[in-house]
């Protein structure tokens, strides 16, 4: 039986290297029957796809309920925190809508970052790190180790509020001191993280653990000849499929709103009551700074007695995902013979076109929908060139999430530390070989048939990633 057993998946690996080998052949044929300039050129980044932004609006079905809680937990997002509210003391910046800004509400990182200004408003006594740039990326820090050489891995909010005095409160007395982050970074001890968007978020919530197991376990014998593996994060308390953050280290998007509320602006809540600074002479709101509103006899209607993270959590819910654009960069032919090129070379196997949502009757709207995420929302080996040397869960510090495609084309950082905004050099970093302690990236094979197409071929596709 042993013996059957491996001849048969010599065979299924051999009909799979067969169907991928014909895909990939076809794929290279077809730049040579299509219309392209006689002149070679250079493929490049198309660039940031512009006009109105397509994401950020409530996605279609809502009831008026659904809608009404969408449209306070924008406000709520958008909304920036003062002294008075909680705000530290540490944080990065002062509300969720700063961070998450491009091309709207809910997005990332906007092209002028806000952090150099936020973190001297009002008179507070901050060092702007030198990472921290006006043209680049919002960043957080990790510190890799701790003085002792133990992991750490932990978020070090940038900013303290000393000093500040932003009309609402005066933390002149406040002793809290910022960390040395230029030193720390010119030790190579900070890993960066810019911020992800939660464009249509509720949606990838609604993909049930089983749909991802199965994803992952699909096309095994191609994936397997592309050196493609990859597995779930997982809880380690309830086995639960993780899937939100760069290391989907967070089960729910209601964690992920309030670790963020602490971590980045420094506001506890219900979900995380304990000041991350708890120096008694920086608190000007009482412990936890956000709290649903219980006193029935205070006659607040019911969602406007929802907490902060909570109405967050709504808003990221029911916001609706990027809509794709059908001609825009390089017209409808180029951007479908891109999605044919993107499938071909493998792209597709981690960046999974459709996931589709588990019914529902809480809400109707994100039931039994297919999520057009190029995701499979799994984490992956990227070798040393992109590790982070962050554990997180189960992902190593070489792992990550395959991130989200939709919404791509108006993105203006990539991958996790916005280290570039340019997608051939993004393309380029997938690919690493073994060193520094970590294995060789799974993507190695699939970045090698990129590099493959002919350069018609390889604007074909940016287009169509510009398109998402």
């Amino acid at each position: 039986m042993g013996n059957s057993s491996k001849s048969a998946r010599n065979r299924s690996r051999a009909v799979g290297r067969r169907a991928w080998a014909a895909a990939y052949t076809v794929v290279l044929g077809l730049g040579f029957a299509q219309s392209h300039p006689t002149v070679a050129q250079a493929a490049r980044d198309p660039g940031l796809r512009l006009g109105a932004a397509a994401a950020g609006g409530p996605i279609a079905g809502l009831s008026s309920d659904e809608s009404l809680f969408f449209d306070l937990g924008l406000a709520q997002f958008l909304t920036s925190q003062y002294l008075a509210d909680g705000l530290g003391p540490r944080f990065n910046l002062d509300s969720c809508g700063g961070c998450h800004a491009q091309p709207a509400a809910g997005g990332s990182s906007p092209a002028t970052n806000p952090q150099p200004t936020t973190g001297v408003a009002f008179g507070a006594k901050n060092v702007i790190p030198s990472f921290v740039t006006a043209n680049g990326p919002i960043v957080e820090a990790r510190f890799k180790t701790l003085p002792n050489g133990r992991p750490d891995g932990q978020v070090h909010p940038l900013f303290v509020i000393t000093g500040r005095n932003d009309g609402t409160a005066n933390a002149s007395g406040c002793t809290a001191v910022q960390e040395d982050f230029n030193t720390q970074y010119a030790k190579g001890n900070v890993a960066l993280r810019i911020p992800t968007p939660t464009f249509g978020a509720g949606l990838i919530e609604s993909i049930s653990d089983s749909a991802i197991v199965a994803n992952l376990a699909a096309n095994g014998a191609v994936k397997s000849e592309l050196g493609i593996g990859g597995h779930p994060n997982v809880s380690p308390n309830t086995g639960n499929v993780t899937r939100f953050g760069w290391k989907a280290q967070n089960p729910s998007l209601l964690v992920f709103g309030g670790e963020a509320y602490l971590n980045e602006i420094g506001i506890s809540n219900e979900l995380f009551p304990n000041e991350r600074d708890d120096n008694p002479t920086c608190q000007f709101s009482p412990v936890p700074n956000d709290f649903t509103t219980v006193d029935a006899f205070e006659g607040i209607p019911a969602p406007l007695a929802v907490s902060d993270a909570q109405r967050f959590t709504l808003f990221m819910e029911f916001t609706a995902p990027p809509t794709p654009s059908t001609d825009t960069p390089g017209g409808a032919t180029s951007i479908t013979r891109g999605q044919t090129n993107f499938d071909a070379v493998g792209c597709g196997l981690c960046h999974t076109p459709t996931l589709t949502t588990q019914p529902s009757n809480t809400v109707p709207a994100l039931s039994n929908v297919a999520a057009n995420l190029y995701s499979d929302l799994a984490l992956h080996q990227m070798g040393p060139k992109l590790a982070d040397g962050i554990a997180q869960g189960a992902a190593a510090g070489d792992e990550f999430r395959t991130a989200p495609l939709w919404g791509l084309g108006q993105r203006i950082f990539f991958l996790h530390d916005g280290r570039t905004n340019d997608l051939l050099d993004s393309i380029a970093a997938h690919a690493s070989p073994a060193g520094s302690g970590y294995g060789p990236s799974e993507a190695n094979q699939v970045i090698q048939n990129f590099n493959n197409l002919s350069d018609s071929q390889k604007q074909d596709l940016l287009n169509f990633l510009r398109s998402l």
